[in-house]
Parts: structure tokens; sequence; C-alpha cells
């Protein structure tokens, strides 16, 4: 079974083209092969491409415990890296069909970059959701464990709180994360983010996601950071965000829709031996 493996600023996939496989991508053969040490070890296989009516492709997204997410945007930036090494795409935009919706793409830089398309950018509360009237957030405070910490919200398909402090301090970046993830303002929970502006072009962010913790790369995380600051006028409609794992940048046309472009790196390719499935 032939595979070709790739990372978008450490989060790294095994791509399998469906005429490339001789055995079903069942729930134990993807844990098998997604295994960190007994199979080639990835965040998931991008399989694909498959036909649609809708889309130029059709791509399914495979989590290492087997089951089907409905997007991954390191995971389509990295399936429209390895649809441009396979010469099925060019420097055109081009669409790919994921469970979660159509994303529209363009791949530059000789394959190194990629460009997604991420829509609107919404800021209402009720989206987060908080047990308060729908309004946009912005510079509200929050008590934490004694202290009065301002934060704005971007909710962006997922809740994400956006904590503003006068330094970032990773230490309280590990304090105060996990307890705002759980505090009662937030019902549902929610994703936080402590975000340093550092001109009107570049941010800081540090990442904690509910039920996974401390994460050093996030791109709809960036990308609502990138929106908070600009709508809050700290920022111009072009940054960079910088995170643990690398850098990404995201435009801003007309106040709120989102571009963002970020590097795509090959890491190998081979041959499954059909021996890891026995």
């Amino acid at each position: 079974m032939k595979y070709a493996k790739y990372h978008a600023i450490g989060n790294d996939y095994i791509v399998i083209r469906p005429s490339d496989t001789q055995k079903e991508l069942d729930t134990e053969t993807i844990r098998a092969i997604c295994h960190r040490n007994y199979g080639v070890g990835s965040d998931g296989i991008l399989f694909g491409p498959l036909g649609s009516k809708e889309c130029d492709f059709r791509l399914r997204i495979l989590n290492p415990d087997g089951s089907e997410a409905e997007t991954s945007v390191n995971g389509i930036r990295i399936f429209a890296r390895f649809l441009w090494d396979q010469q099925m795409v060019g420097n055109q935009c081009f669409t790919i069909e994921t469970l979660g919706g159509a994303v529209s793409c363009e791949v530059s830089g000789n394959g190194k970059s990629v460009t997604i398309f991420m829509g609107e950018v919404r800021f209402e509360s009720s989206k987060v959701p908080v047990d308060e009237e729908n309004r946009e957030m912005m510079c509200e405070e929050v008590e934490i464990d004694g202290q009065t910490l301002r934060f704005c919200s971007a909710p962006n398909c997922s809740p994400h709180c956006y904590v503003l402090p006068e330094k970032l301090r990773v230490e309280e970046v590990h304090h105060f994360g996990p307890l705002l993830v759980v505090d009662s303002d937030f019902p549902n929970r929610t994703n936080v983010q402590f975000m340093k502006i550092i001109d009107r072009n570049n941010v800081q962010l540090e990442i904690l996601e509910q039920g996974a913790g401390y994460t050093p790369a996030s791109i709809r995380s960036a990308t609502a950071a990138a929106a908070v600051a600009c709508k809050q006028g700290l920022c111009d409609s072009d940054i960079t965000v910088q995170m643990p794992c690398g850098d990404i940048q995201i435009q801003f046309n007309n106040g709120v829709f989102a571009t963002m472009t970020g590097p795509v790196k090959k890491v190998s390719e081979g041959l499954l031996a059909m021996e890891l499935f026995e």
C-alpha cells in the first residue's frame, strides 16, 4: 500500500490514494497505520482524491482512532500539497469537499505554501455560548482565581476565548487557561488563547483546547485570534500569527472574511508492508 507523509507546522498526516489500497481502511487498519510505535505514525489519514458532484475533489479525513473527522485545516492544506505533487492541480484555485463542507484552496511557492479560504469570522456571544444577551464579545472581563482578565471571543466554528494580557507569561497560560476552559461563564466550555500584540502585523499566541490541553498550534485558533486583533483595531488586515510550532499568515477582506497561508513540508513516501496488519 503506497503512502506519502507530510506535516503542516507539526501536524502530520499520511495520504493514501484509493487506487493504492489493497486493504479496506477499517478501524483496526487505520489504528495500525497511525500508531507511533508499530506503524508509520501520524495524526490521521487523508484518503483521496475521491469523486465529488459539487467540488473538484473529495477527501475523507480519518482520525488515528478510526473515526472520521468533519474537517482539519492542516489536513486539507496537506492534501492540497499532495494534489500539487501529483500534478493534479496547478496554481489555480480549486475546491475540496469534506464532511464539514467545501473548502477553496490555492498552492504556491513551488508547492511549499498553501492558502485556505477560511470564510467569515463571527463574534456573537450566542455562538460561544454565554448565559447572557446576544452581543459582540469585545473587551469583556472575567474573574479567575482572584485575577481580573480581559478577553474577547470569536467562535469560528468552535468557541474561542482570547485573553489579552499585558505580558505573555507561559506559566500564567498553564495556570489560568484550564480554569477558563471550565469557567461557569462558558456553559459548553471554551478553547482558550492568550494573545500578545507585537506590532500592527504580528501577534504571538499560546493555546489551550478543551479536551486536549496545551496545543502548540491551531489554525482555527490563529484565524480567530487575528480576527480579534483586527476587529479591535490593534492590528492591520495582514497579520502573522506566531505559535510554538510555526507561523502562519492571515489576511482579511471586508473586515471579517479570512484567508490563511502556511507552509507544508513533505516528509516521506513509501510502501506499507502487509505484515503490519497481521
